[in-house]
């Protein structure tokens, strides 16, 4: 569905369809499938950098784990650190798996790792329009420390129309604090 015509509904946690998907998590192998990833990043994103704290990601750069079913690959997590941080650079889902748990697996493998690596804290970030990421993220237990006005529509030289006609300008910034 494409960004104008999406629309978004409160619905109960209860009431949410949960997606059955066998799959497993993969830690990516050094360069292997990044023609996947970047063909996956240009069909759903239509850009390869990713604006996040104020620089320039490419996600293909930073590929940590990837999602399987069978032998396709169905989602993916770039990461990258910054001193005491993880940084979620992109995590990508093909919606038909979507709701399946892979992208809170992907998520919490990351966090793993972080925590592993002494790292403090997880960052990610995401346009002011893109509440399902906001609301997923949430639910994982970041939060929003800081919005940055305007962020995406400077790296665009526009505002562009976002999920359900919103207009994109700011980048959130969410933290999740790792004791």
């Amino acid at each position: 569905m494409c960004n104008a015509h999406a629309q978004q509904r409160v619905t109960c946690s209860a009431c949410k369809k949960q997606r059955t998907v066998n799959y497993v998590i993969e830690k990516a192998r050094a360069r292997d499938d990044t023609g996947w990833v970047r063909r996956f990043v240009a069909e759903l994103w239509g850009e390869g950098q990713q604006l996040a704290f104020g620089r320039e990601f490419n996600p293909v750069d930073h590929v940590a784990y990837y999602g399987r079913a069978g032998n396709s690959l169905i989602a993916f997590i770039s990461l990258a650190e910054d001193e005491g941080d993880l940084i979620i650079v992109a995590l990508g889902v093909y919606p038909e798996y979507q709701r399946s748990g892979i992208g809170t697996s992907l998520v919490e493998k990351a966090e793993l790792e972080a925590r592993r690596s002494g790292k403090k804290r997880m960052l990610v970030s995401t346009s002011n329009d893109n509440l399902p990421a906001l609301g997923f993220y949430q639910a994982l237990g970041f939060q929003v420390f800081e919005v940055e006005p305007n962020a995406i529509a400077r790296k665009h030289g526009k505002i562009l129309a976002g999920i359900g006609g919103l207009p994109i300008r700011d980048e959130l910034r969410l933290l999740k604090i790792l004791s």
